[in-house]
């Protein structure tokens, strides 16, 4: 089956993003092993964030775009659970992310939901994530990344996902068509197109965020799988659920639900690649916070600004 023209030029507007100074407190992971504070001029911080960029070939933004496209995820193995019938996001919701590592502000990371036409007679939402490294960090590894998804608006899987990345002098781009019904994807990378199988109820990178949100409730102690195709290879992840408790932060103080994500995807989230994410325990399940252990301390992800439409539940 070929990609479908309808797919080919989805696109996505931008909005303005509002700053906001995060400062929030609450994690639960141990002390980070480098004393945190102010950035000066001239500070080894800097240095070793070069190094730790260079040296291991991976931006702290990649890991934390990750986290908000996949460590959230709970969803299916074998069996497929039904989905809540009332959603908790819809298109014009958007979440801005400040993302740092030892108070360094590394970058900035945004999730929105927009609206899109029906794609094979079905429903459709058009779901976009961004990371963008900040001035300080430009200057030494700018970062520009942008993965864009077009989901079935009942089933939240994907019709399409397109994934653009820019790391320092890095580039990768890939498109896949997901061909639902035949149980394969097409995928197109550096010009070259290739058919592949992939298991049922397969998601990307991002609509994994989406479908987990609308799952009935999360019981701590519980784990799941989930199956996500990226870069042409197949994936299962492993989600536990370790417990709720309350955090604050810029979103105030709200009751939250701690997951701890097992990631296979090794050379892209680190050699051990354990994720937690920090999700509201009500029926929005936002993403408050993130955080994924480097080679020194921790990059951390935290919700500054969101915007969700009147209407949605």
């Amino acid at each position: 089956m070929g990609v479908d023209q309808s797919l080919q030029h989805a696109t996505c507007a931008r909005t303005p993003v509002r700053g906001l100074d995060a400062r929030a407190s609450g994690s639960h992971s141990s002390p980070d092993r480098v004393r945190a504070g102010p950035v000066t001029a001239g500070d080894g911080r800097l240095t070793v964030l070069a190094q730790v960029l260079r040296r291991d070939r991976l931006f702290i933004l990649s890991v934390l775009l990750a986290s908000c496209q996949a460590a959230t995820a709970l969803a299916q193995s074998t069996t497929i659970p039904s989905l809540s019938a009332d959603r908790p996001f819809a298109a014009g919701e958007r979440f801005t992310y400040t993302i740092s590592w030892l108070n360094i502000t590394a970058g900035t990371a945004v999730m929105e939901v927009a609206e899109a036409d029906p794609v094979r007679g079905r429903a459709a939402l058009r779901l976009l994530t961004t990371a963008t490294s900040s001035p300080l960090v430009s200057k030494f590894y700018p970062v520009d990344n942008r993965v864009e998804s077009l989901v079935d608006a009942e089933a939240l899987t994907p019709f399409w996902t397109v994934f653009r990345r820019r790391e320092g002098k890095r580039k990768n781009d890939f498109e896949v068509t997901f061909h639902r019904d035949e149980g394969t994807v097409t995928v197109t990378k550096d010009g070259v197109t290739e058919q592949m199988a992939v298991p049922p109820g397969m998601h990307d990178s991002i609509s994994c965020l989406y479908y987990f949100r609308s799952l009935p409730a999360l019981v701590p102690g519980s784990s799941q799988t989930i199956n996500v195709h990226h870069d042409k290879k197949n994936y299962r992840l492993e989600l536990w659920v370790e417990g709720i408790e309350r955090l604050k932060g810029p979103w105030g103080e709200v009751e939250v639900v701690r997951v701890l994500a097992i990631m296979p995807f090794q050379g892209i989230f680190l050699n051990e690649g354990n994720i937690r994410v920090w999700l509201t325990n009500d029926a929005r399940r936002v993403p408050v916070m993130m955080k994924a252990k480097v080679m020194i301390g921790s990059v951390v992800a935290k919700l500054v600004d969101g915007f969700r439409v009147p209407d949605a539940p």
